[in-house]
């Protein structure tokens, strides 16, 4: 019998990749065919790498440096300094984030393509100087010379010097992570609880009462070891890089799910106990519905501003998290819509004969044929949180002042209206990132419709 059924397993196993492969042929087929998709995710791969090097194509500290016979590499560089001994047996220290690189008296100097930091001011050019004006530069002897072409501010400075095309680049980073981020935080609790809630619906899943409060307060403790007390240390990887961002994520990630883990295993031994024995069933499409209904009652930027405004201080992570927490609703809709029409299909039924457990049917075999819909709404709803840290960062309550995104290009053209640079380039990025994810989720639209295939 056990053989039957592992030949039976087999088979399955084999049927659904075979599908699953010609059913992604035919996806990207289709994908193709969209030319105004298939050429913005040609432009979405260009931004994401342009974002992943950033701080490496728009920073002050050069690229390759030699001094005094020793080569140096700042911009690369894990080490914020370098010591290098005099021939008079004195030692002299370069510290690579204050040095003035442009007037050092170096062998040999590479600068990156855009050779300011977004937070560094040019003090020689400051008070809001155009694409196209007089641009001055002080060498070494004081005087006053033409700005070089390597280091003129091609599109413009602000209030205090600072380089706008440098200011966008790295933008590029913050507002491309914030909205990817933020969206993977909103889909893994839309398709979590979408699913749950679809499948399981009102009177499917029983539990002990025990085990049920127990979850609830893994729940509570799961987000504070995993990233409250952390969120300093992803906050910093902000500063450093987007991989590092992500790695700070996925060890906050396993930290949560081995927290409630721990939490899930103790409510097994505290529903043994003759008080918390009593079985239960769990609400949980009511539970998730109406969490659905109260969240999109309320306007979503007021809410947002709302809840970032009792912060206790103005951080990428808060804004993450606060987007994450406030925009999965239509991704849940979309993925418990999807699973109540399948848990009654055959294949789920045969699964359930089969005795597999209930949630290797959920992830294993229903998930894979309801994810098509909210594959697009994440699309989408990148463009949203683009947009809404835009718009807070516009508002002076997303980002803390100190970090460059377009929002915050935005925000400080409204002190100067004459700047018209301030507002166009960064306008323009807006506006060309959230085309992009709006055609692209277009794209997957149709491309995952099967009632397209010919």
């Amino acid at each position: 019998m056990e053989d039957k059924n592992l030949n039976i397993e087999n088979l399955e196993i084999k049927l659904e990749s075979e599908n699953d492969f010609n059913f992604k042929k035919f996806a990207w087929k289709q994908f193709k065919k969209n030319k105004p998709a298939y050429y913005s995710y040609k432009i979405l791969i260009f931004l994401a790498i342009l974002a992943l090097i950033s701080p490496i194509i728009a920073t002050d500290q050069p690229l390759y440096c030699k001094y005094k016979g020793v080569t140096m590499f700042p911009a690369l560089s894990f080490y914020n300094s370098c010591e290098i001994k005099n021939e008079d047996g004195t030692t002299e220290i370069i510290q690579y984030d204050i040095a003035e690189w442009k007037l050092l008296d170096a062998t040999s100097i590479i600068f990156a393509p855009i050779a300011y930091d977004p937070n560094k001011t040019d003090y020689n050019n400051a008070g809001y100087i155009s694409p196209g004006g007089k641009q001055i530069f002080i060498d070494k002897a004081g005087n006053e010379k033409k700005m070089p072409a390597k280091f003129r501010h091609w599109f413009g400075t602000g209030k205090a010097g600072e380089d706008v095309l440098s200011g966008l680049i790295n933008g590029t980073r913050i507002s491309l992570s914030i909205g990817i981020l933020s969206m993977l935080i909103a889909s893994f609790l839309g398709i979590f609880l979408g699913a749950l809630a679809g499948y399981f619906g009102d009177n499917k899943l029983q539990t002990s009462r025990g085990a049920l409060w127990t979850m609830l307060i893994g729940v509570v403790f799961a987000y504070y070891y995993g990233f409250s007390i952390r969120s300093y240390k992803i906050s910093d990887a902000f500063a450093d890089s987007g991989f590092s961002v992500l790695m700070q994520l996925i060890i906050s990630l396993i930290i949560f799910c081995a927290v409630l883990f721990v939490f899930y295993l103790l409510g097994k031994l505290v529903g043994k106990i003759s008080v918390f024995k009593k079985s239960v069933f769990i609400p949980v499409d009511s539970i998730v519905s109406r969490t659905i209904e109260i969240l999109i009652s309320m306007p979503l930027l007021i809410l947002i501003i709302s809840i970032s405004a009792i912060a206790k201080e103005k951080s990428i992570i808060n804004l993450m998290v606060i987007i994450g927490l406030t925009t999965w609703t239509g991704i849940a809709r979309l993925t418990r819509a999807e699973f109540l029409r399948i848990s009654n299909l055959d294949y789920i039924q045969a699964a359930k004969s089969m005795g597999f457990k209930e949630f290797r049917i959920i992830f294993k075999h229903a998930l894979p044929n309801a994810l098509a819909p909210a594959l697009v709404a994440i699309a989408f709803g990148v463009a949203s949180a683009i947009l809404i840290e835009s718009s807070l960062s516009f508002l002076g309550v997303g980002v803390p002042p100190s970090t460059a995104t377009w929002g915050s290009l935005l925000n400080a053209g409204r002190e100067q209206f004459s700047a018209w640079w301030l507002v166009v380039f960064p306008g323009l990025a807006i506006f060309l990132t959230v085309t992009i994810y709006n055609l692209l989720g277009e794209g997957l639209r149709d491309a995952l419709d099967p009632r397209l295939k010919k």
